[in-house]
């Protein structure tokens, strides 16, 4: 049974979207550097990465990793074809940091008709990231 949560407050992330790289740890450097992911862990060897995990403070984050050439991989996610939104309380300040990271702006900032502002990007592995001020109806 899930925990009771205050009915006005979103609970906690506990989602973790993945995606897979070809050029892994370039992504991790362009999300950090382009959208202020952070990065908490990295395990691989080499230009391999088996998990990378990237918060997003003030919550949530992204799991990713290397593409695999394998017929049994379990998780196979072709790369490029990962999209998501991401909650930040200045979208058109985060765009201006994206683009000045080299990251293509797909939508420049907009306000949209449920008062959110947003903007959308295009990573090099060509993920597509949505980031507004939208943080969800509460329960």
């Amino acid at each position: 049974m899930m925990p009771m949560t205050d009915q006005k407050t979103p609970p906690p992330p506990q989602v973790w979207p993945s995606l897979r790289a070809t050029d892994a740890r370039e992504l991790i450097r362009f999300l950090t550097r382009a959208f202020g992911f952070e990065e908490t862990v990295t395990y691989g060897e080499g230009d391999r990465v088996d998990h990378c995990q990237l918060d997003w403070p003030p919550g949530g984050g992204i799991m990713l990793g290397s593409a695999r050439e394998q017929a049994d991989d379990p998780f196979a996610l072709p790369p490029g074809t990962f999209g998501a939104y991401v909650v930040t309380d200045e979208p058109d300040k985060l765009c201006e940091r994206a683009r000045a990271a080299g990251a293509e702006i797909v939508r420049e900032p907009f306000d949209t008709d449920y008062g959110s502002r947003d903007f959308t990007a295009r990573d090099p592995e060509g993920n597509l990231w949505a980031f507004g001020t939208y943080r969800g109806a509460p329960r």
